[in-house]
This record gives C-alpha cells, sequence and structure tokens, in this order.
C-alpha cells in the first residue's frame, strides 16, 4: 500500500506542469545595462546607457513562451558621457524627466523563434507614451554563480523612432530612430 501511495504522488507530481523560476535582475553587481545609440547628424554614433534601472523576470527553459519582464527605468540617470548634453536630454526636448522621471517596459509574450533566440513582446512607455514594441532577444547562458546562487543571462535589441514617443526634437532625418541594446543578469530568488 505505501509503495502504491509512494508512487502515485511521484506520479502526481511528475504531470503538474514547470513553474517558471524568479529572478531580481542584477543592477547591484552591474550585470545588467541599458545602452542606446542614435546616429549624431548623420556623421557618427552617439552612445549612452541608463545608470539605474531595476526589474525581474521568470524564466522556464522549458516553456520559453511563459516567460515575463517587467523593467522600470530612472530617466534621470541617462549617461551620455556629456554633461551638457545629458542635461538637454532630460529637458522636456527630450525625455521631460521632470514629468516623466521613469520610463518602463512590460512584456506581453515571448515567441521563442531558433535555438536559444526568441521576441520578446511588450509595452514600452517613454516620455508618457505607451506603445508596443518587440525586442529579438536571445539567451546567453544560466547555471550556478561562485557565490551559492543560480543566474540567467541574456540580450536583445530594437529601435524605435523617436516621435513614436512625443519626441520631437529635429535633429535630421538620420537621427530618427534610437537604438537600444539590453544586457539582462537576474539572480534566482
Amino acid at each position: 500500500m505505501k509503495k502504491l501511495l509512494l508512487a502515485s504522488s511521484l506520479a502526481a507530481l511528475m504531470a503538474l506542469p514547470a513553474q517558471a523560476a524568479e529572478y531580481v535582475i542584477d543592477t547591484e553587481g552591474a550585470h545588467a545595462f541599458i545602452q542606446f545609440k542614435i546616429s549624431h547628424l548623420g556623421y557618427s554614433w552617439l552612445y549612452g546607457r541608463f545608470n539605474d534601472f531595476s526589474g525581474n523576470f521568470s524564466y522556464d527553459s522549458n516553456n520559453l513562451a511563459a516567460s515575463k519582464i517587467n523593467v522600470t527605468i530612472d530617466t534621470t540617470s541617462i549617461d551620455s558621457n556629456h554633461t551638457e548634453r545629458d542635461q538637454h536630454l532630460r529637458s522636456a526636448d527630450f525625455l521631460n524627466v521632470e514629468k516623466f522621471p521613469q520610463s518602463s517596459f512590460v512584456s506581453t509574450k515571448v515567441v521563442p523563434t531558433s535555438g536559444e533566440n526568441f521576441e520578446l513582446h511588450g509595452k514600452f512607455t517613454l516620455n508618457g507614451v505607451t506603445k508596443d514594441i518587440v525586442i529579438a532577444a536571445e539567451k546567453i547562458g544560466e547555471g550556478q554563480d561562485p557565490w551559492g546562487g543560480y543566474r540567467a543571462g541574456f540580450a536583445g535589441t530594437t529601435a524605435f523612432a523617436l516621435k513614436d514617443f512625443g519626441i520631437n526634437y529635429d535633429l535630421g532625418p538620420a537621427a530618427a530612430t534610437v537604438y537600444l541594446e539590453l544586457s539582462v543578469e537576474g539572480i534566482r530568488k
């Protein structure tokens, strides 16, 4: 009887769907980045980043489509390595951080494409405007870290027109699109 009870308990556990693991994005250890580039008048690339952001994600390697991510960006932390330019980027001409000090991304679905690659669909809010965007992403790796934790890392890219988010400052047609590069390493909770 005990063997039958044990066997049915194990069978019931095995029939349960795997649960996605919960992760917090490792910004404290600086193992996550949100960087951007935009053409400067069509002559060169201007690069920058957001120094302060936070977020979390759930991830199940057996069911990638069930994964989710939520990120909040402190837009006042924009850093293009030039103080006067950063002040201008924080102004109402661009990010309007006095009125909108945060930006966010909340995923709505994950679409596996091939191998470790997937499309991350979600709602991106910037400058008080929310639009759907798609991030082309890939899993970089996962496993135990040297401190007894477990980590998973991903990278992604996306692009969008500034005017789609109410940013109409004219730097010429070459500077109409901004490109984001994301690197996210999470620590399992």
